[in-house]
């Protein structure tokens, strides 16, 4: 095992495979180890996490997940590499190898969106080098989801549109209405402030795997993540907590608040006026809540 170093490394997986990592302010008092969304997202909108966490002295590692924009990509088209990386498992068990391979122990993990399921993948199957979890705008199961992104559409569009969107989806037919009707919705519930600096010429999505696993955009679930249901299984989850959600987002609040009911040391928090990126949306309030967390649990004071 190689030394942490500050920056960019490249670390070589046991399966072959390549992975980009980075870690900042090494040797921080507090180590935080981000997984991204997606699947298929990157590691982009935790670039600014140390900077944010400097009064804390966090060490920062963000990586890349095979298959994502800045790491290997396997050739998904053979059936093989499908069925050795495509599934839920094999991401838990990435998580723990890079775990492995930088050295991280008694660390935070936190995790957006599909990072946020790793998480709770990770915490019940490796909790013992965890000191706390966060979990960033993700349910504990899939059809919660769905429900509020069906009442989601069946808010913002008329009948007219919702019959347009699902006779599209039916046809596979993404055309240029569809998307700018999807793009609204991305708008006001995802990217809320469209922020410039992480955005592309042109796009970074791993779209094999993300529409393995979701489908076609955030509003559809038509992938394998369909049927995902931990909500049975976290209440073994025995960490300090934290679900931190967007006050208008795509994820129910009412399931956030359930979770943090169901595991036993968990804590609740909303983001006012966030989308599903609410530590861009609104980055004051987001990190303050994620210092307060980090805070109390280092200190001892984390009581929910």
């Amino acid at each position: 095992m190689k030394a942490m170093r500050e920056g960019n490394t490249i670390i070589t997986l046991d399966n072959g495979y390549h992975l980009w990592t980075r870690t900042d302010n090494v040797g921080g008092d507090i180590q935080l180890l981000c997984l991204h969304g997606g699947p298929g997202g990157n590691h982009e909108y935790y670039e600014n996490f140390a900077e944010k966490l400097k009064d804390l002295n966090v060490q920062v590692t963000m990586y890349d997940q095979l298959g994502s924009w800045y790491s290997d990509q396997p050739d998904f088209t053979k059936q093989e590499n499908i069925d050795k990386f495509m599934h839920m498992e094999y991401f838990v068990d990435e998580v723990e190898e890079v775990r492995q391979k930088l050295g991280l122990d008694n660390f935070y993990l936190i995790g957006q969106s599909w990072g946020g399921a790793l998480v709770q993948e990770y915490a019940l199957k490796y909790p013992d080098h965890l000191k706390g979890i966060i979990i960033s705008s993700m349910t504990d199961n899939i059809d919660e989801y769905m429900e509020n992104i069906t009442k989601i559409r069946e808010s913002e569009f008329s009948p007219e549109e919702l019959a347009f969107l699902k006779d599209c989806e039916a046809k596979n037919d993404f055309n240029e209405r569809y998307e700018e009707l999807i793009e609204k919705l991305n708008k006001d519930y995802i990217d809320r402030k469209q922020p410039a600096a992480i955005s592309h010429l042109t796009s970074t999505m791993g779209v094999q795997v993300y529409n393995y696993f979701q489908g076609d955009n955030e509003f559809v679930v038509t992938g394998k993540l369909a049927g995902w249901d931990r909500s049975k299984d976290i209440h073994n989850i025995q960490l300090p907590t934290l679900i931190t959600y967007g006050e208008h987002e795509s994820m129910p609040l009412a399931t956030g608040k359930r979770m943090a009911e169901t595991i036993p040391h968990a804590r609740f928090v909303t983001t006012p006026n966030g989308g599903h990126h609410h530590m861009v949306d609104n980055a004051p309030v987001y990190f303050d809540h994620l210092m307060t967390f980090l805070k109390d649990v280092e200190t001892g004071n984390f009581n929910d």
